[in-house]
């Protein structure tokens, strides 16, 4: 296994700070969202349009910004605890596509690719299947 120099340590300047580079190790460094929030990501965006014409960087950025469908990876301890907000249950679980308002949430990137992290009560729906979906 190799590993990516990204600096030094304060403490040590001889000792290096790294990266892994496994997709298992980096699927470690998502961060445990707390609370009642919930860390989602942004499904692959098509590259291109129907027509096939190939989107541009500034379009994929945009549609990466905008997103109106997240999938859910990791949900807070407090998430749909509160009786009295949420008296149906959880809104979505782990593993669900939901739907949110564009600009929803903490944007962050990890190793190139966008999550979010949102509160329980941005949920507006979830949907079994987005593709399709877009921002109207």
């Amino acid at each position: 296994m190799s590993e990516l120099l990204i600096g030094t340590n304060p403490d040590n300047p001889e000792e290096a700070t790294t990266l892994p580079d496994t997709a298992e190790l980096k699927a470690k460094q998502l961060p445990d969202p707390s609370g009642y929030r919930i860390l989602c990501a942004i499904p692959d965006i098509e590259k291109e349009f129907e027509s096939g014409l190939v989107k541009s960087d500034m379009t994929l950025q945009n549609e990466e910004i905008l997103a109106t469908v997240l999938f859910v990876m990791k949900m807070g301890p407090d998430c749909y605890k509160d009786k009295d907000r949420f008296p149906g249950g959880a809104w979505c679980q782990e593993g669900d596509f939901v739907l949110v308002r564009p600009h929803a949430g903490s944007r962050l990137k990890i190793h190139g690719r966008e999550f979010r992290i949102i509160n329980d009560d941005s949920v507006e729906g979830v949907v079994e299947d987005p593709r399709g979906i877009s921002r109207a």
